[in-house]
């Protein structure tokens, strides 16, 4: 009698474990999140999901931020943590840790980001209902030159194709231009750095300006630092953003390495091209004002308590 009671209890303890075993498992699931980027607090990212939902994404430096191309996004390239800017539709992998979520991974398509970084460069929505409207005329003339010329109706496709993505993106834009106000955000410092003309690497003379930026950063709560690039109208247009990008680029390296400044407090959207000129662009001490980054030391105004 006392072996079969002996052996009652250990098949009841063996169920007992093995319960707690399928718990741990099921506590480590991942989760899956889709949404827009709302705002950024430090680590902390917050994806407001298509049901309104607000979920806090943590990130860390083992984060994997990717841009995916391809219907089945099989063609992937490895971003910065600086990449995930308000207003990014993204799809966060990770571990729920009771209100947040720990970031694995964090996937954003191209086309996406482009028209991020469009609104952070200030789109109006007067500007995006112009476009709108002007890509609706575009179709209506494209869909009655099908009408009349049956030969040219492949390529009328084509542009109802490209008007109807351009009013897309517009429309997009219009709804979410409010992630890049900054409206949200107490600016606690600002610096401008300088850039001659075609260079891009940093000055030594700024330097200390930056440093001193930094340290300050480590005695405000939840700190944000934005970095934003521009370049004059001097050259073309393909050439002021990829001097704009490499300047922004080169002081977010700054601020990190001399800085110590992690890259998760760092919202750096880069290229801003020769949009919002602070000087006339015919005089040379213009366009010198014009190419130039500048450094924002951010507060959210739910966190400073105003």
């Amino acid at each position: 009698m006392n072996c079969k009671r002996v052996v009652s209890k250990a098949v009841a303890a063996g169920i007992f474990v093995m319960l707690g075993l399928v718990g741990v498992v099921a506590s480590a699931q991942s989760t899956q999140v889709q949404g827009i980027i709302d705002g950024r607090k430090g680590e902390t990212m917050m994806v407001k999901s298509a049901d309104g939902t607000i979920v806090n994404v943590v990130l860390s430096d083992s984060t994997q931020v990717e841009e995916v191309e391809g219907g089945f996004h099989m063609r992937k390239k490895q971003m910065g943590l600086t990449a995930l800017v308000p207003g990014l539709a993204v799809q966060v992998q990770g571990t729920q840790n009771g209100q947040n979520l720990m970031a694995d991974t964090v996937k954003f398509k191209a086309s996406d980001l482009k028209t991020a970084q469009d609104i952070q460069a200030g789109l109006s929505p007067a500007e995006a209902q112009i476009q709108a409207e002007q890509q609706q005329m575009a179709q209506q003339e494209a869909q009655i030159q099908a009408q009349q010329q049956a030969m040219q109706q492949q390529q009328t496709e084509l542009k109802t194709e490209q008007a109807a993505e351009a009013a897309n993106k517009a429309a997009i834009a219009a709804t979410n231009k409010r992630f890049s106000e900054l409206g949200d955000y107490n600016v606690i410092a600002e610096v401008s750095v300088l850039f001659a003309n075609g260079k891009v690497m940093l000055e030594s003379q700024y330097k200390p300006q930056l440093m001193q930026l930094a340290q300050k950063a480590q005695t405000v709560d939840g700190y944000t630092i934005q970095v934003k690039g521009y370049a004059s109208s001097a050259g073309s247009a393909a050439l002021n953003q990829k001097l704009s990008t490499e300047r922004a680029n080169n002081v977010t390296e700054f601020l990190e390495q001399q800085g110590h400044i992690p890259l998760t407090h760092i919202l750096a959207p880069g290229a801003m091209g020769t949009s919002r000129q602070v000087a006339p662009d015919n005089t040379s001490e213009g366009q010198a004002d014009n190419r130039r980054v500048v450094v924002k030391l951010l507060q959210n105004k739910g966190i400073a308590g105003n």
